[in-house]
């Protein structure tokens, strides 16, 4: 075995020959045996479980594939946040009341400007784990608005706060796909940029009005269908 060391092993060949002798017992094959018959056993297991979930969720298939489009997330994310949340999204009311139920809200904790906690509640460890997991890797997304956004709190939270903040951007966009039956829509790196400005500018007309002795309270107009 140690003739088949290749590269910069090659100088180590006696090295290698004296670590591998050795003897190898009734005791050790006995041993041996076990932990691999163990191994059989935990891999036939996975597969029956694998297969069990794959039945149950079956008739979620077009549900999976749909949140398969999300940055991030692939067959397994998609396949835990049906199991965690279902597909029905009208048990909740908006999508905030979602992630509060899911404790994927950060609570919103502020006293002259600043903010004392950012904890969030307590909810499924399945789901938290999965969509921090997604989080993480739609933060190497190119030309992504999820990227973008996690590399913007990572800078200035770090990034396991980047990641919770994006897991629940991860939930909400969820729950939307799930509500329309649509695919994910990608907006863009650019598009973070862009609501930042739009957000500096509405806020700076705000400021100007309330200078005028008004009292602004800002409202969404419906969009144009």
């Amino acid at each position: 075995m140690a003739d088949l060391a290749r590269g910069r092993l090659r100088s180590k060949i006696p090295a290698l020959k004296e670590a591998l002798e050795g003897s190898f017992s009734a005791h050790h094959a006995l041993m041996a045996s076990r932990i691999l018959a163990h191994i059989d056993y935990l891999d036939e297991t996975i597969a029956e479980l694998s297969s069990e979930i794959e039945r149950v969720l079956d008739p979620f298939s077009e549900e999976i594939a749909l949140l398969d489009t999300i940055p991030g997330v692939n067959r397994k994310v998609a396949e835990m946040i049906i199991a965690e949340i279902g597909v029905d999204m009208s048990r909740f009311p908006t999508h905030y009341h979602l992630a509060s139920w899911a404790g994927m809200c950060p609570a919103n904790d502020e006293s002259a400007g600043k903010r004392r906690s950012g904890k969030t509640r307590k909810g499924s460890k399945w789901l938290r784990s999965a969509l921090i997991g997604a989080a993480h890797a739609a933060g190497h997304a190119k030309e992504s608005y999820l990227a973008a956004r996690y590399a913007r709190l990572k800078g200035r939270r770090g990034p396991k706060k980047a990641a919770v903040a994006v897991g629940h951007s991860i939930l909400v966009i969820a729950y939307h796909i799930l509500e329309r039956g649509a695919p994910y829509h990608e907006l863009g790196e650019g598009y973070l940029h862009q609501q930042r400005s739009e957000e500096a500018y509405s806020k700076r007309l705000v400021r100007q009005l309330e200078k005028l002795g008004y009292r602004v309270v800002l409202d969404s107009l419906p969009q144009p269908t």
